[in-house]
Parts: structure tokens; sequence; C-alpha cells
């Protein structure tokens, strides 16, 4: 079982930057590859990053490349999220999401945290 608890979300403006942290528990994490997903309001859920477990590659929506950064520590437990020249078009509730053994960018993962909201003002 992973406890996922994701923070570091809240209002910015057009232009600006957020870190979002994901922090599992259990002594598995390092077993897991690690995802983010978006969902806006009406919208469906949709894929933003991933990580493989090592940290040795990593994969993007079109929508971030370039200004989305995805990253992860093992010793801490930890994946973020770190989301620069942030767009209006990035509103949504940000969740991060456990999977084994190896990344997808469909919303097929084993474990999923509570989200944090993104707000971006323009």
């Amino acid at each position: 079982q992973v406890h996922l608890v994701e923070s570091g979300g809240g209002l910015v403006q057009a232009g600006g930057s957020l870190r979002l942290s994901c922090t599992a528990s259990g002594r598995t994490f390092s077993s897991y590859a690690m995802g983010w997903f978006r969902q806006a309001p009406g919208k469906e859920r949709e894929f933003v990053a991933a990580i493989t477990w090592n940290g040795g590659s990593t994969y993007y929506a079109d929508s971030v490349k370039g200004r989305f950064t995805i990253s992860r520590d093992n010793a801490k437990n930890t994946v973020y999220l770190q989301m620069n020249s942030l767009k209006p078009d990035d509103t949504a509730v940000y969740y991060c999401a456990a999977r084994a053994p190896i990344p997808t960018t469909r919303p097929q993962y084993d474990y999923w945290g509570q989200g944090t909201q993104v707000t971006v003002s323009s």
C-alpha cells in the first residue's frame, strides 16, 4: 500500500512558477514509477508528466514540455513537479500517482493522491 500526499499548489499569476511535491508513505517508493495528472472543471483527467523508478527517464505532455520538469528523490520518498511560465490553461487540480513497474501516460495507476489546486490568473 502506498499513501500519496500532494502539496505546493496555490494561486499564481500567468508567467509565474510553482513547485508541487508528492510525498509517499511506505518503504517501496523506489519501486514505483510516478506520474502527475491534472483535471480542470468539466474536463477529463489528463496526463502531465511521468518518471521512471530511478529517474532515468521522464515523459511530458506536449502542452507542458519545456515549461514543467518532473524529478524525484527516493531518499525522501518524494516526487516533484516544477512548473514555470504558467498559463491560465494550466489551472486544474493536480494529482500524483504511483504505478509499478513502468510509467504510462494513461491514468492507469495503482495509487493516487488527493490532489492539490493550482490556479493561474491572467
